[in-house]
């Protein structure tokens, strides 16, 4: 599927998305362009109040990379933003909630991680076009 900008229409689909991710116990929407989904919900850097997104994800040992891409925009993602100054979260993968933390990738295995969800999804390397930030890749991992 081609990459897709970010308009009001798309937003208003993700939000339904997202939704119904959330009401299903993560069973409605569980893929999107042949990724696996996951809703995380993170902590308002400024409120403190939960916030959710439905984010493609690649598994990554015990844990879930996630490419902070924002369609291509030229700024990071609230989510990300939030998880920088809370980086203790939880996701919800079919009907299973766990804590993750959140920390960014670097290196080789940042390009290897990369790799892996362009692979699934080629538009995240359009979206890497669109814009002249470094686009994060994060990884979200099991607190035990």
């Amino acid at each position: 599927m081609a990459a897709v900008r970010r308009t009001p229409l798309m937003v208003a689909i993700w939000r339904l998305h997202r939704t119904a991710f959330r009401l299903s116990g993560g069973r409605l929407g569980a893929r999107i362009n042949g990724m696996p989904v996951l809703l995380l919900t993170t902590r308002g850097r400024k409120s403190g109040r939960p916030k959710s997104v439905a984010l493609q994800y690649v598994p990554e040992g015990a844990g879930y990379a996630v490419i902070a891409s924002y369609a291509g925009e030229d700024r990071d993602p609230a989510w990300w933003r939030n998880l920088k100054v809370h980086p203790e979260a939880e996701v919800l993968i079919g009907g299973k909630t766990e804590r993750i933390r959140a920390r960014e990738i670097e290196g080789p295995d940042r390009e290897r991680l990369w790799r892996k969800a362009a692979a699934l999804y080629p538009g995240y390397d359009e979206f890497r076009k669109w814009t002249a930030r470094r686009i994060p890749v994060v990884l979200l991992e099991p607190i035990a």
